[in-house]
């Protein structure tokens, strides 16, 4: 697949555009997590915008890879891998308890494959490839980059779980979240670091940060007004 921006530099009226594309995508991706922010905590409808929530994790993830550059065979690899370690640790966690303990997933994130909405692959290839690129705005060496991409997703998963709870994205077994998911979701996104950190793809997406910025901020609102 060509570069993206390379193919704009040759058109001058999107070239000249260009310019606009990060300020634009950014202002989309507020403008669209805080009208979801209010449709669940004060439209008095929450269960319209709980539907809601597959488009917007596919308009994320579209405005995020939509600035990824060299979409090569490396890359695609990578996109397949971490969307199918995601998943399938999913589809182990729920049948078995292993990893992360007892839960089931409800209806909000859209269509199931043995249990798991098919998007839950699709979230943490997000949540690797943000936190992969923000670690790497530090110099540690990759192994420490990897274990702090790693604390990154565990830290934005500690406000995500009440939330999901609370909107029927998934459930405990007794209502307690286990400690055993922080464990296990440090260890599987360890995994996950390290081979971002090793795969030869491209590390540069300007809206890389942004997007997990956004997704912390609206999760943390939501988990403030529990």
């Amino acid at each position: 697949m060509p570069d993206t921006n390379a193919v704009l530099d040759k058109m001058p009226v999107a070239g000249k555009y260009r310019k606009y594309a990060l300020p634009l995508a950014v202002f989309i991706l507020v403008v669209f997590h805080a009208v979801g922010f209010w449709g669940l905590r004060f439209s008095g409808k929450p269960e319209y915008f709980q539907q809601l929530t597959p488009m917007n994790l596919l308009l994320t993830n579209t405005l995020l890879f939509a600035f990824h550059r060299r979409w090569n065979a490396a890359f695609i690899l990578f996109a397949a891998v971490v969307f199918a370690v995601g998943f399938f640790s999913e589809v182990l966690g729920v049948h078995t308890g292993l990893l992360f303990g007892n839960y089931s997933y409800g209806a909000a994130l859209g269509t199931k494959v043995w249990e798991v909405p098919l998007l839950i692959g699709l979230n943490w290839l997000m949540l690797v490839y943000t936190t992969g690129h923000i670690s790497n705005l530090t110099r540690l060496p990759w192994v420490l980059k990897a274990i702090l991409g790693a604390i990154l997703m565990v830290l934005l998963d500690f406000f995500i779980e009440p939330v999901a709870s609370r909107f029927d994205f998934w459930s405990w077994q007794g209502g307690n979240i286990p400690l055993s998911n922080f464990v296990g979701w440090f260890f599987v996104a360890l995994l996950l670091q390290v081979y971002f950190q090793l795969a030869p793809i491209y590390k540069q997406n300007r809206i890389a940060n942004w997007v997990y910025l956004v997704q912390l901020l609206f999760f943390i609102g939501l988990y403030s007004q529990l």
